[in-house]
């Protein structure tokens, strides 16, 4: 077998020299403070949160595990510790339209201290009127207010009395009060007298009882406007001792709040309820519970004077960063609650409450972007706060129409810099079909998942080691455990000149390997830690990949590892499960007769192919017509399938496999067993690089450990996959001892003569190939085909003549 393709075990993975990282552990390292390998992200968040002009929010763009949220959080919170503390908000109460709740804007730290300065007010005149009204100063002018509208009630009824005297008249008490009676010798006359009166003295009676019911109804207007006089003066009076009794603390509050016109126009509102709603303060005798025979004195409800403070800021702490991690409509928005009393429920503005957006305002917010589009109404409120500068906290339950009308407290205007935190997927379909997405996040930073090697790169993993182990209180890394991290760095990203920035996955290794290291009594960790984690993170996810080699070594699933046999090849698929993957050897059979229908993958037949699957099986057709029927028509009917495989298949890297079989069959030529390949190949023969390359040859080496290593097993690859393999140690140390070999391979003929041991063939002169070579015992039989197909149609053909 030809050691050209070979691929040396320098190759097979990356080596990382313990001595060249400059320590002896990470003890000796300063800790990392700040990224690795993200300059472009950096870069796109320092503009995005730094600039100021609308529209500016941040989309944060990467694979899970690169540490954006991370990096997004540092950044942010290192901004907003220079930034000034945003307002204080707080709702109040309407007092021309309770529906309608009025919210006030403090300075930082301001809004706890006016709820509490409020408070002590009210409470003040809670103590304070009613003593006002029980001292002897209030009593004694009420009491004048009093005597004096009595004074002048009896001196109008004294004047009344003898005005009716006179005329000859005087009062008696009927049952809708007081009417007028002749008077005779100063009594009152009887009906008799009456009746004996002639009718001209009876008209003069009558003529004066109408006279003075006049002067009677005046005089009843007379008291009632003495009355409400009376009731006037005592109203001002009242008013006059609520006023005196709020002018101090008041006039305090104006001051102390002077300069903000909303909150000194609320306070002269609630100075204006107050003295006309100062009823409220005084106690009141009633029950409290419905028990008869018991009575208490109730305090008043004051719920009206109480401040709703929502959101409260300290004069210190900076600009707020909120990592809203739940983005359903009332986190992010607000909402307002309602409490249960005899059975019903009901709400008032002390039962609004704020949502992230008012925690966030003059500073950011952080939202997972999948957890927001998950959350009905959640994105299009996010939209609606953006566009208008102004959160409107609203009862979800409206949208459906199912509440009645309820609160409507006013908007409070936001400033607030949102930072949307997925993945790339997620940002083009918002591009894509979100028409304002555009118009709102106009700033991107795209994460890395990877970052060219080099020795800076090597000193920042050891910087990010010594950060871990500094805040996770692990045990520090030797050199020889730091160069095994870098190397598992390396296969992160499945590539030599490239290191991983999925810091994920590196930590969760970093914290096992110290873990191991405390379990075996280690002071530092070791190399030996690391293989171990790594070993034991294997061992808990691989038991699906046991499960199938074991079945393939009891024979259960047929892959022939020795031997030769026409039309069959071993072909690697890779199984993922979850965060885990592995590869295992498939075998891919071909079979070719005579007919027209060209290659049909069975696969594609039941529709268990993908469809790049079906494309790679249409390329390699096209590389056969094109290889092959220049010369003659190309007539071939061939089958391809992947043998006892019961689920959907998909790539093209079994391509070079499917060709394989497929001309091994044509030429009638074993294929070596002991061989696997994968790669894609296009309609030139060139092969192309495929993916999970590192799992799909140590799946193969599995198979082969378990049967026993014979030094004639491999696997080939493609040669463009070779900066791309980071094998495990026991896989490279079998090469090394040549029982095992991985070789790369550029164009198909190569791969063909690795596999059959064949000359695949040139075209000499004439345009054939050589006889005995793969292509010539191809387009021998091809040939022979066209011929029968063509002898078959003329067959089919002389009946029609004849009937002629």
């Amino acid at each position: 077998m030809s050691d050209k393709q070979k691929i040396p075990a320098s190759l097979l993975a990356p080596q990382v020299d313990p001595d060249r990282l400059g320590f002896d552990d990470t003890s000796e390292v300063e800790p990392l403070d700040d990224t690795i390998g993200q300059e472009r992200a950096v870069e796109a968040l320092d503009f995005g949160l730094q600039m100021k002009s609308p529209g500016f929010n941040i989309f944060v763009s990467g694979p899970v595990g690169t540490g954006k949220g991370t990096l997004v959080r540092q950044m942010v919170k290192r901004l907003a510790q220079t930034a000034p503390a945003p307002s204080d908000w707080c709702y109040v109460h309407n007092f021309q339209d309770a529906s309608r709740p009025t919210c006030l804007s403090f300075p930082a730290g301001q809004g706890a201290s006016f709820k509490r300065e409020m408070s002590t007010f009210i409470e003040g005149l809670r103590r304070d009127i009613p003593a006002a009204f029980e001292g002897k100063k209030y009593l004694d002018a009420k009491a004048k207010i009093i005597e004096e509208t009595e004074g002048k009630k009896k001196a109008l009824f004294h004047d009344l009395t003898a005005l009716c005297h006179q005329r000859g008249f005087g009062f008696e008490e009927t049952p809708v009060g007081f009417g007028l009676v002749p008077l005779k010798d100063d009594r009152p006359m009887t009906e008799k007298e009456m009746e004996a009166l002639s009718e001209q003295v009876q008209q003069e009676l009558t003529d004066r009882r109408q006279s003075l019911e006049s002067d009677l109804r005046e005089f009843h207007v007379r008291m009632h406007t003495l009355e409400r006089e009376a009731e006037q003066a005592l109203h001002h009076l009242d008013h006059q001792i609520v006023a005196n009794v709020m002018q101090g603390a008041y006039e305090t509050l104006q001051r102390a709040y002077q300069d903000l016109r909303p909150v000194t126009t609320y306070l002269q509102r609630v100075h204006h309820d107050i003295i006309h709603q100062y009823k409220d303060f005084l106690p009141h005798s009633g029950p409290v519970l419905p028990i008869p025979g018991l009575e208490q004195t109730r305090r008043p409800d004051m719920t009206r004077f109480a401040v709703n403070l929502i959101v409260a800021r300290e004069a210190a702490a900076g600009a707020p960063v909120v990592d809203e991690s739940h983005p359903t409509y009332s986190n992010l928005i607000g909402k307002i609650e309602r409490r249960a009393h005899l059975g019903v429920m009901y709400t008032d503005f002390t039962e609004i409450r704020a949502g992230a957006m008012l925690q966030a305002n003059g500073g950011y917010l952080i939202l997972q972007a999948l957890d927001l589009l998950r959350q009905p109404f959640s994105w299009e409120a996010l939209k609606r706060v953006i566009k208008t500068g102004a959160v409107t906290i609203e009862d979800p339950a409206e949208f459906y129409g199912f509440a009645t009308a309820g609160l409507r407290p006013e908007p409070i205007p936001v400033s607030v810099k949102v930072i949307l935190v997925g993945t790339a997927g997620i940002y083009h379909l918002l591009q894509a079909y979100e028409e304002d997405f555009s118009k709102l996040f106009k700033v991107k930073a795209d994460f890395d998942v990877e970052v060219p090697h080099d020795e800076r790169q090597e000193r920042q993993y050891a910087r990010f080691v010594a950060k871990l182990c500094k805040e996770e209180g692990l045990p520090h890394f030797g050199a020889d455990a730091v160069a095994e991290v870098i190397r598992q760095g390396f296969r992160y990203a499945d590539r030599h000149d490239r290191l991983s920035l999925r810091f994920s996955l590196v930590s969760d290794l970093i914290r096992e390997a110290g873990y191991w290291a405390r379990k075996d009594g280690h002071s530092f960790v070791t190399r030996a830690d690391v293989e171990s984690a790594l070993a034991h993170q294997r061992h808990r996810a691989d038991l699906p990949e046991q499960w199938i080699q074991d079945e393939i070594r009891e024979g259960t699933l047929m892959v022939d590892l020795q031997g030769e046999v026409v039309g069959q090849v071993n072909g690697l698929s890779v199984y993922e499960l979850g965060d885990y993957a592995f590869g295992r050897p498939t075998r891919i059979t071909a079979r070719t007769y005579v007919g027209t229908k060209g290659v049909i993958d069975i696969q594609r037949e039941v529709e268990l192919a993908g469809n790049i699957h079906s494309k790679g099986v249409m390329t390699l057709a096209g590389f056969l017509a094109g290889k092959f029927a220049g010369m003659q028509p190309f007539a071939l009917s061939a089958t391809l399938t992947f043998e006892q495989t019961y689920s959907e298949i998909e790539g093209d890297s079994a391509a070079v496999a499917e060709l394989t079989a497929v001309l091994s069959s044509l030429a009638n030529l074993p294929v070596r067993q002991s061989l696997a390949v994968t790669g894609s190949v296009n309609q030139l023969g060139e092969i192309q690089p495929i993916g999970g390359v590192n799992e799909k040859i140590e799946g193969f080496f599995e198979s082969c450990k378990r049967h026993g290593l014979t030094g004639g097993q491999g696997v080939i690859i493609p040669a463009r996959n070779t900066k791309h393999l980071a094998l495990n140690r026991e896989v490279v140390a079998a090469v090394e001892e040549g029982k095992f070999a991985v070789y790369g391979v550029d164009h198909v003929e190569q791969a063909l003569e690795l596999l059959i041991g064949v000359p695949a063939g040139e075209r000499g002169p004439e345009g054939t190939f050589p006889p005995e070579s793969i292509y010539g015992r191809t387009a021998a039989r091809l040939e022979e085909m066209a011929q029968i197909v063509a002898n078959w149609g003329e067959g089919e053909e002389e009946p029609e003549k004849v009937k002629g």
